[in-house]
């Protein structure tokens, strides 16, 4: 039976009729990956306290002043895909951070190197619940060995390769191309490919966007765990609660050195995670209305600091989203790294573990990140009737495992506390140390993300949010 809402005849309003197309045309991108859902949430507040028909004006002609498009993988709809963010559908989104020196900015943030080479420094698929309850968000490290696709660029095909450097493929596609249309394509169609989901915008951004995004916002708190120096950033900071700016707070997400960890590129993501959370919080608790002005500025500095694709650049579209998204819990924001274990060929690049598929299975079920909801444990029912290729058990596995009556959630931490002391993070399982708050797969050791609430409620000594 045909629904009326699929007939071609009826006009595509607001995106109400979409059939889901894989890969549609024409996306608009703007800077700052990590900071997208700050942006929206902004914006919503933006509007609330002020609908000028000049301020609308004002937002609208910042999108439309930075446009890419994106090329179709795969045939299919060739019509613009607007995201209605109030008709109950998950919304997918690849965050995209770049590497470059292009521009005087980034060079002065990012140090030496070529203007002309293009890498993804980060990427994470965002995933924001159907009913706006909770956000996933996954992270894949640049270092990680995949298959690559063949893919389209705005200058011709690139064939598909096999056993890769994830963050090759935005930089091979940027080549060939010469744009982000390209290079935002070409990893989107390898991260649908990779991971099962039909991701449908993107966005890209760089150091510069980063910075601009956290002066905007006035700052951000984050709880520094050690005594952090290092030589190739120049930050230099002491422990405890800091109040950083954003070209501080941008040198801290990218440096490697100086923390008392492994130095890796692993490490390094799980800050980023810490980061983006804090940077939400902070948003979130501007005052409508004794903060309009500021919030309007963060707003504009968002959308100016973006490459957002075409399904979310629309000023009625971020408005929607965002105020269907302003009573977001932030202890809600679920984050973690794909799970991956060192590569067979070299001890310095890694591959998924034979785990991160019972990552993207929730992504594809459209569940949270957590083993604490119900139809998550359902889905961990439902897999472990499957047969496995190992006895050795997952992170999955082990937090589940951990979830028994006799060891119970601390409110204020997040964590569970074991009989022997050990921290474990229920939503990943991973081991959390006590001394930074990272949290280890307790399988292959490799960083899975950074105990938040913890950090802040214990190692600096602030309240966690309930």
């Amino acid at each position: 039976m045909t629904s009326h809402r699929s007939n071609p005849k009826l006009p595509n309003l607001n995106g109400w009729n979409q059939p889901k197309p894989r890969h549609s045309l024409g996306y608009r991108t703007r800077h700052q990956a990590r900071s997208v859902v700050v942006s929206v949430v902004a914006a919503a507040l933006v509007f609330v306290g002020s609908a000028a028909a000049m301020t609308w004006y004002d937002i609208n002609h910042v999108i439309d002043d930075n446009t890419i498009s994106i090329i179709p993988q795969k045939s299919g709809s060739t019509q613009n895909t607007v995201v209605d963010p109030n008709a109950g559908q998950t919304i997918n989104i690849l965050l995209l951070g770049q590497d470059t020196r292009s521009g005087e900015e980034n060079k002065a943030l990012g140090g030496p190197g070529e203007a002309e080479n293009h890498q993804s420094d980060t990427a994470m698929v965002l995933q924001i619940s159907a009913d706006r309850s909770y956000i996933n968000l996954v992270s894949i490290p640049r270092d990680s060995i995949v298959n690559a696709p063949s893919c389209q660029t705005s200058k011709g095909t690139i064939a598909a390769r096999y056993d890769v450097m994830f963050n090759s493929i935005f930089a091979n596609a940027y080549a060939k191309g010469g744009d982000l249309a390209s290079a935002g394509s070409c990893t989107m169609a390898a991260v649908n490919s990779l991971t099962g989901l039909d991701i449908e915008n993107f966005v890209v951004a760089d150091f510069a966007g980063m910075r601009d995004m956290v002066d905007a916002l006035g700052g951000v708190d984050l709880c520094i765990p050690v005594a952090t120096k290092d030589a190739t950033t120049g930050i230099n900071l002491q422990p405890g609660m800091q109040h950083l700016d954003g070209t501080t707070a941008t040198e801290y997400a990218r440096m490697r050195h100086g923390t008392g960890t492994d130095g890796s590129d692993i490490m390094r993501t799980t800050r980023q995670q810490y980061l983006v959370k804090e940077i939400i919080k902070e948003a979130l608790s501007k005052n409508l209305f004794t903060q309009s002005s500021q919030l309007y500025q963060l707003a504009k500095t968002a959308l100016k600091s973006l490459n957002i694709s075409s399904g979310l650049a629309h000023a009625s579209t971020l408005v929607g989203l965002a105020m269907s998204l302003k009573n977001l819990d932030p202890t809600h924001l679920y984050m973690q790294t794909i799970p991956v274990t060192s590569w067979s060929k070299d001890i310095n690049r890694v591959v998924w573990a034979s785990n991160a598929d019972d990552v993207w299975e929730k992504l594809r079920k459209e569940v949270p990140l957590t083993q604490a909801d119900d139809t998550t444990s359902e889905t961990s029912s439902d897999s472990s009737a499957s047969p496995s290729s190992s006895d050795t058990p997952s992170a999955s596995d082990s937090a589940s495992a951990s979830a028994t009556p006799n060891e119970t959630v601390d409110p204020k931490t997040g964590l569970i506390t074991r009989a022997d002391g050990t921290l474990i993070d229920p939503n990943t399982g991973g081991i959390v140390n006590k001394k930074n708050g990272t949290i280890t797969d307790p399988t292959t050791g490799q960083y899975l993300g950074i105990a938040d609430r913890y950090l802040n409620a214990t190692v600096c000594a602030v309240n966690a949010q309930e």
